[in-house]
């Protein structure tokens, strides 16, 4: 069963700030290497000391490409922060995709088409006519595009960031609102790496095996 086409693929260096663009990618056993590879940790300053400072305690992170600066308008706000390096540093699993049909009630009830970036996915799929199947569905099937084949563990829960606005403008919080009364707060997928491989955008992606 084919569920869409590949239409956009993101790698985000630093954890909650603004992601890369890609026309491709491969992906390792792990994730896409250098996805979420740095991540900034409270030092002082934020309830959250010795924990990551995510997108949650800095609404306007997502705006931001450098880690330095980053660590300054963290410093702007009385909160010490400092870069870590590592492999990834994941909320779950290494993989995020999302389907835009998911998207269609929710951006019916806003009055606008949400924009996906704003699930901060890496992989961004446009659906096939008639794909319709919900994310909770699709529970432990696997996936192929390109020469990648994904298992889907579950859908992913999202927090207060989706909210925010692309370019700065005011944050929308029925966004949040709405998933959390109509869709319970589920938004995207996230996959495991079962093959490692290479993805492109336009790779179709197809549903391997019969969800039981």
């Amino acid at each position: 069963m084919v569920i869409g086409t590949l239409e956009g693929l993101r790698r985000y260096p630093v954890k909650s700030l603004r992601g890369e663009v890609h026309d491709a990618l491969v992906i390792g056993p792990t994730g896409i290497p250098g996805d979420r590879a740095d991540a900034l940790f409270v030092r002082t300053g934020h309830a959250r000391v010795g924990k990551t400072y995510r997108g949650k305690e800095h609404e306007r992170l997502h705006l931001i490409t450098s880690a330095q600066a980053a660590i300054d308008a963290a410093a702007e706000r009385g909160t010490q922060v400092l870069l870590e390096h590592g492999d990834h540093f994941f909320d779950d699993a290494p993989i995020s995709l999302l389907v835009d049909r998911w998207l269609d009630e929710l951006s019916v009830h806003v009055g606008y088409r949400v924009e996906w970036e704003r699930f901060r996915p890496n992989f961004f799929v446009r659906a096939a006519p008639d794909f319709a199947q919900p994310e909770e569905s699709l529970n432990d099937a696997e996936l192929e595009l390109g020469t990648v084949r994904l298992r889907v563990r579950y859908p992913i829960e999202r927090c207060v960031t989706p909210t925010y606005h692309l370019g700065g403008a005011a944050s929308d919080p029925r966004i949040l609102r709405f998933l959390a009364q109509n869709h319970n707060t589920w938004m995207g997928i996230y996959c495991d790496v079962l093959v490692p491989g290479m993805v492109e955008v336009g790779n179709v992606v197809t549903l391997r095996q019969s969800l039981s």
